[in-house]
């Protein structure tokens, strides 16, 4: 290699240390993480046997994630992409309105060469978004993940008290990319320092919120606590950081591919099969005046946009219907349960009601949904 290399052997070692190379001058220093296989030829010279040791270089590198920031509006989701990334890539202030408005992505190469991708989102659990705003940020949001979702985080702030909306975070979770969400779910919570300032400690804080238990124990206890002020150690960062991320490979063991829903594969279709009615637009140029061929190509685009947000907003609304049904005999079953000692015949000439009722039911909170938003349905 080039200048600098140090490199260490020992005849008893099956795997060999990382090689680090320095640059020439004041440049960076590049760490490639290695596996040496040593490999034992002899050959003959007229002085007898000579032993020759060479050496097979393999290069160890994980594969390239795609980590999804979703939670309330100024929690810290953009400061916790920023400490994951290891630079500022997002806009980030510590105020409660939050600064991120669309979702967005950005990339970094970590120092063992792995590609991290963190795609930020604004406040999907702010007060009542509109069902428009929310439906075009989720089809913006899978654009950008086209590879799938590795995991998804889950940011809450230690300096904030919980909302009501956010008592409700795995419902929406559900109906928003459907109920194996859960499965890619790592909590992160962010402003660790408030916790010093209150004198508790992590666990104290959470034993005192019983509202996280049902989120922590559908992501299996997966949590991470952050502390992304600039006045943190770069090794408590890098600590935190690196838990987080074995968190990220623990989920990919365990669920053997990234996220990616029916829809995802829909819309990809859809987006492949308008690109192919642009190309077959602009092949035809020659036949149209320039004005003209603006026109076609715009009118398609807000066709094909259209057709995606109404996909989106279908599944969305299925997905919320049959979530609230759910829920409604969930609590209709518990109530008949209360009521054992009614007359059985009532309790049959009640269910063909019961069933009107939910559908009723569901019908009137998907139509609140569609009209002023996710959380207007939870009231």
């Amino acid at each position: 290699m080039g200048g600098g290399v140090a490199e260490e052997f020992s005849s008893d070692q099956a795997e060999f240390p990382m090689v680090a190379e320095t640059l020439p001058g004041d440049g960076p220093v590049m760490e490639v993480g290695l596996t040496e296989l040593p490999m034992v030829t002899e050959t003959l010279s007229d002085d007898g046997p000579v032993l020759e040791v060479s050496c097979d270089l393999r290069l160890e590198q994980k594969p390239a994630r795609t980590l999804l920031l979703v939670g309330r509006s100024g929690n810290g989701k953009s400061a916790t992409g920023n400490s994951i990334l290891g630079k500022p890539a997002f806009k980030s202030k510590g105020r409660a309105s939050g600064v991120t408005t669309v979702c967005e992505s950005q990339s970094s190469i970590l120092p063992n060469g792995q590609i991290i991708n963190v795609i930020d989102t604004p406040g999907l659990f702010s007060l009542s978004p509109s069902t428009e705003f929310t439906c075009r940020e989720l089809l913006r949001c899978f654009s950008l993940t086209k590879e799938g979702i590795d995991a998804v985080l889950l940011v809450f702030s230690l300096r904030n008290r919980l909302t009501e909306e956010e008592k409700s975070a795995l419902f929406a979770l559900k109906i928003l990319f459907g109920s194996k969400i859960v499965d890619y779910m790592i909590v992160v919570f962010t402003n660790e320092d408030s916790l010093e300032e209150d004198g508790d400690t992590f666990e104290e804080y959470l034993e005192d919120s019983p509202d996280f238990k049902e989120i922590l124990k559908a992501c299996n206890d997966r949590k991470v606590l952050f502390q992304n002020k600039a006045k943190a150690h770069e090794s408590q960062k890098a600590k935190q950081v690196q838990e987080l991320l074995n968190y990220v490979e623990e989920i990919a063991r365990k669920n053997g591919k990234p996220f990616m829903d029916d829809l995802s594969h829909e819309l990809r279709e859809n987006e492949t099969a308008f690109k192919i009615k642009q190309r077959d637009i602009l092949e035809m140029k020659g036949w149209y005046t320039k004005q003209e061929m603006s026109r076609k190509m715009k009118d398609m685009e807000r066709s094909f946009e259209n057709q995606q947000l109404r996909q989106m907003m279908e599944r969305v609304e299925t997905q919320l219907r049959e979530r609230l049904e759910q829920q409604l005999n969930q609590e209709q079953a518990a109530r008949l349960e209360m009521e054992k000692g009614a007359n059985e015949v009532e309790k049959q000439s009640s269910d063909v009601a019961k069933e009107s009722k939910i559908s009723q039911e569901s019908a009137r909170l998907v139509e609140i949904w569609r009209t002023q938003g996710m959380y207007d349905v939870l009231e």
